[in-house]
């Protein structure tokens, strides 16, 4: 499918981080790009109109006149969308996100594929900065804005491409996995838990779908995998290629010590089959981004990087958008922005504001809003996790009524169970409501957390907003970073 002239491309959900990316390199290599959504918002809405890519919303026929010459069809995009029925009905030559990369972008790379439920985008970045920072002038392709390079691509001159391997479908027409396309030379596999309910079943199949990104990986190539849980361990345990581990326990071939949480930096060694290897910082907060880096860094050293440069890449990395980015702080208020998507990223985003801002008063304002969090699956678990805060908000479920209620999570349920457990949780229905009420209980000290992987009603603007007019506070951007997460 490689074209070489330049033809016009046309993206259908060209909002999500991946599409938007995407689109960003199809335009750095010549191709006229157009794309579509149902709305857009920030970050990529920014970040396309800052690469002067055109951005039809809502969806519509029209948006495909005159026709391009091929579509990339996101995989949010299902039948009844107005222009993949175009698409279908005239004939238009169509492909997914993965087949595209493949083509146009991976031959003759050396690719480097981050996977697992969590921490993927942050790695990822973290992999690239380590690399870039190296000078192999890498290429990449991340699923958030990566704060080092102001991007979520790059098309380097290096032999190396890093990508964030997501296990979610690929496309309305190929319901494999998006990473079965990218025939990796070598993988980090962060963590493999139950996840993406809309598309999964059970633990079982999640874990089918990385045993077959495992099986791809050649035998010249490396995994290097969290030594922690039984689902990775299945997972990797049938590899042909190094499998080596990283994490907290002794048994870890890349083995994290000497960990210290300080309000404004992280520090640690990494052993390395039991051997003191290296010293690291950053200014990023909690333990699982301790871990993020340690993988990074375990996958850099076996391509050759140096310990001096993997720690001087590190200790210089920022942070990701929409990864416990601080929003604002108003009258001491500070309000941070995280995509929240999973119980076990919940407790280690809260975990981490609890060592960076000690003493503070936690709040969480939750959007269920991701497949997983609108259903009940792991409702229980969410629950624990909320109850790591000292004031919990839960607005309803996004779209609710396109769950079936017998599948839906129940937010009364959830709350109920979250006081039980001697905190002050409600249900306020909508991010206005939310930004009306909540706001004047606020106080100076305090730490708001809103966990959503949408736009949520615009509250990441309003609730500063609100704030400042009860207190005739200014709205200023706080000077520290308080991490990052995938």
């Amino acid at each position: 499918m490689t074209m070489n002239d330049k033809r016009h491309i046309h993206l259908i959900g060209i909002c999500g981080t991946a599409m938007a990316s995407l689109a960003g390199m199809l335009k750095q290599r010549g191709f006229h790009v157009t794309g579509s959504d149902a709305a857009a918002y920030p970050p990529m809405s920014d970040f396309l109109a800052s690469l002067d890519i055109p951005l039809s919303q809502p969806f519509a026929a029209r948006n495909l006149d005159p026709h391009p010459d091929i579509v990339v069809v996101g995989n949010a995009i299902s039948r009844g969308n107005l222009e993949l029925e175009c698409v279908l009905d005239q004939r238009i030559p169509f492909c997914s996100l993965p087949q595209i990369l493949h083509d146009e972008f991976l031959r003759g790379k050396d690719v480097l594929v981050v996977a697992g439920t969590h921490g993927k985008t942050t790695t990822t970045s973290m992999l690239s900065w380590i690399f870039y920072s190296a000078g192999l002038q890498p290429s990449f392709l991340i699923g958030g804005i990566a704060e080092n390079f102001g991007s979520s691509f790059q098309l380097g001159q290096g032999k190396h491409f890093i990508l964030e391997g997501d296990e979610y479908d690929t496309a309305f027409f190929d319901k494999g996995p998006k990473f079965l396309h990218y025939f990796p030379g070598s993988v980090i596999l962060t963590s493999v838990e139950f996840d993406h309910a809309d598309i999964y079943k059970d633990l079982d199949a999640v874990e089918t779908a990385f045993k077959r990104l495992v099986n791809l990986v050649p035998g010249r190539g490396r995994i290097v995998a969290l030594d922690a849980g039984e689902s990775v361990e299945r997972c990797v345990a049938r590899a042909f290629c190094p499998v080596e581990r990283y994490g907290i326990g002794k048994n870890a071939t890349w083995q994290v010590t000497k960990l210290r949480l300080d309000p404004a930096r992280t520090s640690w060694s990494v052993l390395r089959s039991g051997e003191p290897w290296a010293d690291l910082e950053f200014s990023l907060a909690g333990e699982y981004n301790v871990l993020n880096a340690t993988a990074a860094a375990a996958l850099a050293s076996g391509c050759g990087i140096p310990r001096e440069a993997i720690a001087s890449a590190l200790k210089s990395f920022k942070s990701v958008k929409r990864r416990l980015e601080v929003r604002a702080q108003v009258n001491g208020i500070t309000i941070i922005d995280d995509f929240a998507h999973h119980p076990t990223a919940i407790v280690g985003t809260l975990k981490a504001l609890r060592s960076r801002y000690p003493g503070a008063r936690l709040w969480v304002i939750l959007e269920p809003r991701s497949n997983t969090l609108r259903r009940n699956v792991l409702q229980h678990d969410l629950a624990r996790s909320l109850a790591a805060a000292d004031e919990i908000v839960v607005a309803n479920v996004f779209k609710s009524e396109s769950i079936p209620e017998n599948e839906r999570m129940d937010v009364a349920a959830l709350v109920a169970e979250v006081q039980k457990q001697g905190r002050r949780a409600r249900i306020v229905p909508d991010a206005d409501e939310i930004v009306q009420i909540v706001a004047p209980e606020m106080r100076s000290g305090d730490v708001v957390a809103i966990l959503s992987n949408g736009g949520f009603g615009g509250i990441y603007e309003k609730l500063p907003q609100r704030l400042k007019s009860i207190s005739g506070g200014a709205v200023g951007q706080h000077p520290l970073k308080a991490s990052a997460k995938a």
